[in-house]
Formats: structure tokens, sequence, C-alpha cells
């Protein structure tokens, strides 16, 4: 092969900071993506219907693809019990949500810290409920981000367009804005600690879903906002989610995309049987 031509190679079971992922290379330069399935349970599930749950997912555990991250985002009051179901396992806990401040008298919000001290490894942050129904801002989510960083959390950062402004041919405008006004905020070694979810929020919970084409295509454009601030190496590395629902039936065809590497899943991660099935699909 000539100097400077594209040359790919993937290896399966690779194993980068205790997470598998695959290497692809451009140019010399290793391109370290983690393919996830992260499971958010959102507001269902009492504590112990959830701990159920944990239980059947571990329990199906050996049939996932071991290059496959799968991450469970139980509410706040599981995640104790379903961290001590997964420990010991590959699957990493991820919260919901955290506070915009590091303690203090806010009665009601949990703050980074704590999640960590449960060990959680992820928090999901600017979930277009979160923007909808509690008002949070860029300026709330820089802030959140900030904290989770700081407390070794890996930040599931949701971006995404509702119907009108699809319709309407904003849906780059709104996605490039939700990137600049938070994760540009960010150094190039923060924003290596960042996962990207794409969710259209026309499609959470509807049952309707962007074709894998409409999915790529804005999956290409994120990596390319990224890497228009932070370059391509860091944009390359960077892995997106598709949310909205994804489902058995569609995962396939999704992750097939070039520039989707998996999956934050609603509704379908609440039953086991679905939910690895979504990662078996790789």
């Amino acid at each position: 092969m000539k100097v400077g031509q594209v040359r790919l190679r993937r290896f399966a079971n690779t194993v980068a900071n205790g997470y598998f992922c695959s290497v692809i290379k451009f140019n010399n330069s290793p391109i370290m993506r983690k393919k996830i399935v992260a499971g958010n349970w959102k507001m269902n599930t009492t504590v112990p219907e959830g701990k159920e749950l944990a239980e059947a997912i571990v329990a199906k555990l050996s049939t996932v693809p071991s290059d496959v991250q799968l991450i469970i985002a139980p509410p706040f009051t599981h995640l104790c019990c379903a961290g001590k179901a997964i420990k010991g396992t590959s699957i990493a806990l991820s919260a919901q949500n955290c506070a915009d401040q590091p303690k203090g008298a806010f009665t009601g919000e949990v703050s980074a810290a704590m999640l960590k001290s449960i060990d959680c490894t992820y928090v999901i942050l600017g979930h277009s409920e979160r923007r909808q129904y509690y008002g949070e801002t860029s300026a709330t989510l820089v802030a959140k981000i900030g904290l989770a960083l700081e407390n070794g959390l890996k930040p599931i950062y949701c971006i995404g367009e509702k119907l009108e402004e699809r319709e309407a041919g904003h849906h780059f405008d709104v996605v490039k804005a939700q990137i600049e006004e938070v994760l540009y905020t960010l150094t190039p070694e923060q924003m290596s600690q960042i996962v990207v979810a794409y969710e259209p929020v026309w499609a959470i919970g509807t049952g309707k879903t962007a074709t894998s084409e409409q999915a790529q295509e804005i999956h290409a454009f994120v990596r390319k906002t990224i890497a228009a601030k932070f370059g391509q190496q860091i944009a390359d590395d960077c892995s997106i989610l598709y949310g909205g629902s994804c489902k058995p039936s569609n995962a396939k065809e999704l992750f097939a995309q070039k520039d989707i590497d998996g999956g934050l899943i609603g509704g379908a991660s609440l039953k086991a049987d679905d939910f690895v099935a979504i990662a078996q699909s790789y």
C-alpha cells in the first residue's frame, strides 16, 4: 500500500482504558472508538424490579459481543442495588443526570461526587426531556459537564432536533448550536472523555425512527462539527450513539452505518431480551 493512502484495519477484542473497542487506522493514526449500547431506564421500575432487570441482563452477558460496552442507567434510587448486581462484570453504571452545583443546600439534587462515590462511570446529560420539562439550558449543561469531568465521570451528552425543526430544515443548525454552545467550551483532553448521543426528539418514545441514511447523515455532520474545533483525531475517536426508538428490529441496520457507534436505548432497555438483542446486532 502506497504511503499516504488510507489504511484500514479492524481488531476485535482490543482493550483500551479498561473497555473494549475497535481500532481503526487512518494514515497510521489509531482511532479508538468504543461500540456502546446504553440503556436509559428513565423513571421506570421499582427498586426490586430494577434489581431483577439488572440481574437478567447479567445472565445474558455472555451472548453479547465482547467488543460492545453495555451501560445501564437506572433511576437514582436503583443505582446502588443495580451496581451490586453488575459488580465484577463488564457492564458499566450510569446515572441519568447530576446537579449543576458541587454540593450544598440544593434539596432533591444529586451531585457528581455522590455518583462517583457509588461507582458510576457515566452520566447522561442534556437529554431532550431534561431540556424540555426542566428548562435545562446550555449554560446549565456546561456546568454539569464540568462537574462530571472533575469527578471522573464520563458524560453522555445528548443532542437532537424537534419535529418542527427537522421539517423546516433546521436540524443541522440546531445540532451544531448544541455542540458549539456546550462542547466547544471544553479542552481537547476533556472532549476525549465525552460520548455524544444524537436523539431526534421526534423519534423518542414515538415509535418513529430516523432512517439509517438520515441517522448516518447527521452523525457524520456531528463528527465533522467536533473535528472543526478539536481536530480530526478526537472526532474520529468520539463514540456517537443513536437514540430514538432503537430496537432489535432496526438496530443492525443503524449500527452498520459508518459514523454510528451504538445506541442510547429507552423503552427497549426495560426488557433484558430486547436490550441484549440490540447489543447482539453488531
